[in-house]
C-alpha cells in the first residue's frame, strides 16, 4: 500500500533523545555528512570537510542572514516573570513576537536597560504585536537590535534543553552572517569553515540570498492533511548576481531549506524581495534548484516535507532511519545530508 503523501502522520518518525545535538561537533567541518546520490540510489557516509570531493559542478548559494539575540527575559506589571521571543519586524516600530504565558492587549513587560514592550494585538497563531520603548522613546528596528545585543539571549531552538552561553554566540551564527534579522540560524551553513570555503571556491562559484528566519520555522504542521497548512512568512531579498544565477540554466546547490525556499520563490514570482510563504512538498516540488544540503529536521515539520519534495517520502524516511541507525546527530547543531 502506497504511503499517503498528504497525511501528516506519514512524516512522523521516532528519534532517540540522545541523538538531538545540544552543541555542535568541533571542529565544525568534522560533522558527519550523509550523501544521497539519486541517479545511483546510493548512500555515502562522509564528513563535511569531504564535500568538495563529491559535489558536482554547480553554483552554491548561502543565506547571509544574521541571528539576533531575540530572546529577552522580563517581568509583567503584575510582577510575574515573562519571556519574549522576537519573531519578525513588521515595520519600523512594530514587531511580531511570541510571549510565554498569558497576556492581553495593553499588557506591559519590563526588561533590563529600561526596555519595555507594550502589547497591541493578540493573534490566534500565538503571535503578538508589540512596540518596544526605552525611557519612553519608541525604538526602531535598528535601535532594538542594537539593544538586544547587550541584554538579549541567543534564541536556541526549543529542543535544546539548556541555557545559552557565550559559545552559542559564535556556534549559532554562520561565518557569512551579515544582515541582522533572523531569530533562528540557517543551520546547514553552520558547518562551513573558512578553510572549506577556500577549497570550494577553487571549482565552484559562491552566491548569497538573505532570508530572515522566523520562529515559525520550528512549528510542526498541525492539520491532518498537510495541504491545509498555512505557511509562515519570512522576509527575503535576492541580490542581482544571484538572480542571474537563478535565471540561468546553471546547476544550483542550495545550502539549507531557507535558501531553497527563497530560490524557488523567485523562480515562480520573479520578485527579488518580499515575504516568502512558499511551502515546498510533494504537491509543490522544486522547479529550479538541483541539489540540497541540509540538516536533519523535526518530525511533521514543513522542512522534512521540503526534503521529501526532492527525493520522495519513502526515500526520505528510509534515509532518516539510516541516519538514526548510524548515530547521526539531529537538528540545528547536528549533522547533515546532501542530495545530489
Amino acid at each position: 500500500m502506497a504511503t499517503d503523501i498528504n497525511a501528516l502522520c506519514s512524516y512522523d518518525y521516532h528519534l532517540p533523545a540522545e541523538l538531538i545535538a545540544d552543541r555542535p561537533t568541533l571542529p565544525k567541518e568534522d560533522a558527519k555528512l550523509l550523501v544521497y546520490e539519486r541517479e545511483k540510489d546510493k548512500i555515502h557516509h562522509l564528513k563535511f570537510k569531504n564535500l568538495h570531493e563529491i559535489l558536482p559542478q554547480c553554483d552554491i548559494v548561502f543565506n547571509d542572514t544574521k541571528v539576533i539575540k531575540a530572546r529577552i527575559l522580563g517581568h509583567k506589571d503584575s510582577g510575574g516573570a515573562s519571556e519574549v521571543l522576537l519573531n519578525a519586524a513588521l515595520n519600523d516600530d512594530k514587531f511580531s513576537v511570541y510571549i510565554r504565558g498569558k497576556v492581553k492587549a495593553g499588557t506591559q513587560i519590563k526588561f533590563d536597560a529600561n526596555l519595555k514592550a507594550a502589547v497591541f494585538e493578540i493573534f490566534e497563531d500565538g503571535t503578538r504585536v508589540v512596540k518596544f520603548s526605552q525611557d519612553d522613546k519608541i525604538l526602531s528596528t535598528n535601535e532594538l537590535f542594537g539593544l538586544l545585543e547587550k541584554i538579549g539571549h541567543v534564541p536556541l531552538p526549543p529542543y535544546i534543553k539548556r541555557v545559552d552561553n557565550k559559545d552559542d554566540e559564535s556556534w549559532y551564527q554562520s561565518i557569512f552572517a551579515k544582515h541582522h534579522g533572523a531569530v533562528a540560524a540557517p543551520t546547514a551553513s553552520l558547518h562551513f569553515s573558512d578553510e572549506m570555503i577556500k577549497e570550494l571556491k577553487k571549482s565552484h562559484d559562491i552566491n548569497f540570498i538573505t532570508l530572515h528566519i522566523g520562529a515559525g520555522t520550528f512549528k510542526s504542521v498541525e492539520s491532518e492533511n498537510i495541504n491545509d497548512h498555512k505557511m509562515h512568512g519570512e522576509f527575503y531579498e535576492i541580490p542581482s548576481q544571484t538572480q542571474e544565477i537563478i535565471n540561468s540554466n546553471k546547476p544550483i546547490l542550495g545550502i539549507g531549506t531557507t535558501v531553497t525556499r527563497c530560490i524557488e520563490e523567485f523562480a515562480r514570482s520573479k520578485q527579488p524581495s518580499g515575504i516568502c510563504k512558499l511551502f515546498l512538498n510533494l504537491n509543490n516540488k522544486p522547479i529550479r534548484q538541483n541539489y540540497l544540503l541540509t540538516n536533519f529536521h523535526l518530525p511533521k515539520s514543513t522542512l522534512i516535507m521540503l526534503v521529501s519534495s526532492f527525493i520522495g517520502l519513502d526515500k526520505t524516511m528510509q534515509i532518516y532511519q539510516t541516519a538514526i541507525e548510524n548515530r547521526y546527530k539531529f537538528y540545528s547543531y547536528g549533522d547533515g545530508m546532501l542530495i545530489i
